[in-house]
């Protein structure tokens, strides 16, 4: 009877992850401030921070700049500073974290830039908008879900190991599948209610936020510009680049001896 163990288990594991979502799907609904985003657009910054946090305002600031010719971002990972002017702080905290040498790799860039002091006011100010969920605000629904996920999957593991036990009758493997498929339909469930009732969910943009993102998307697909670009970079991150060579200036892993590759 190992698998009632293991039964045990995974409905710990379905019961435990599916509370925490109900609990942070709540916490978003009593929060969510309608008059949040009455009225009000997103910026280029906001709408990255909202979708991606703080390392796609860094992202976003580097593609920006670099279509802009203003940074050279190589394919090898290099980022070479063309213009020393920042137009704004984001743009100042990229050329800062690029050094005085006007050459860097693009990684500890996008790090540094990302923890910057410019990035953390952008935050602050989001979050007194009631547009970004504040930092040590508990499980969101983007993290509940995913440990929903890590459960379905774990029931799935668990189901497997007890039907693979010792040879047992037929009848028996029968009703340890039965009984192991009801935490599995559970979290599916689960799952599947979240993504009706709160999808999009993401870590960073609170029930207001995430209106205001949606509405910045059907702009952004009804219209082809610069800023459309940008738009998309801002709200999908780096994979929406459309230049090869761009995108894998962010893909590149710099090799042990990164210096003897440095690009231009």
């Amino acid at each position: 009877m190992l698998w009632v163990l293991l039964l045990l288990l995974a409905w710990a594991a379905a019961g435990t992850s599916c509370t925490r979502l109900c609990l942070a799907s709540v916490r978003a609904a009593a929060s969510d401030d309608p008059e949040a985003s009455y009225g009000r657009g997103l910026t280029l910054y906001e709408a990255a921070f909202l979708s991606g946090g703080p390392a796609r305002v860094a992202d976003l600031t580097l593609v920006s700049m670099a279509r802009q010719r203003r940074l050279l971002l190589a394919h090898t990972g290099w980022a070479t500073v063309v213009d020393p002017r920042g137009r704004d702080e984001m743009e100042r905290s990229v050329l800062g974290a690029i050094g005085p040498d006007g050459q860097s790799r693009i990684a500890p860039v996008r790090t540094t830039a990302a923890a910057a002091e410019s990035v953390r006011a952008l935050a602050d100010r989001l979050v007194a908008a009631g547009l970004a969920v504040p930092d040590g605000a508990g499980t969101t629904v983007a993290g509940a879900v995913r440990q929903v996920r890590a459960a379905a999957a774990g029931v799935v593991l668990l189901a497997s190991a007890a039907l693979l036990m010792p040879p047992q009758p037929v009848a028996n493997r029968a009703l340890v599948a039965i009984w192991f498929s009801l935490p599995l339909v559970l979290t599916l469930s689960c799952l599947a209610i979240a993504r009706i009732e709160v999808h999009p969910y993401t870590r960073w943009a609170s029930p207001a936020g995430q209106r205001l993102l949606s509405a910045l998307t059907r702009r952004a697909d009804i219209t082809s510009d610069d800023r459309t670009y940008l738009t998309t970079v801002a709200v999908r991150g780096v994979r929406a680049i459309g230049e090869p060579d761009l995108r894998a200036a962010f893909a590149h892993r710099e090799p042990p001896f990164g210096d003897a590759h440095r690009g231009h």
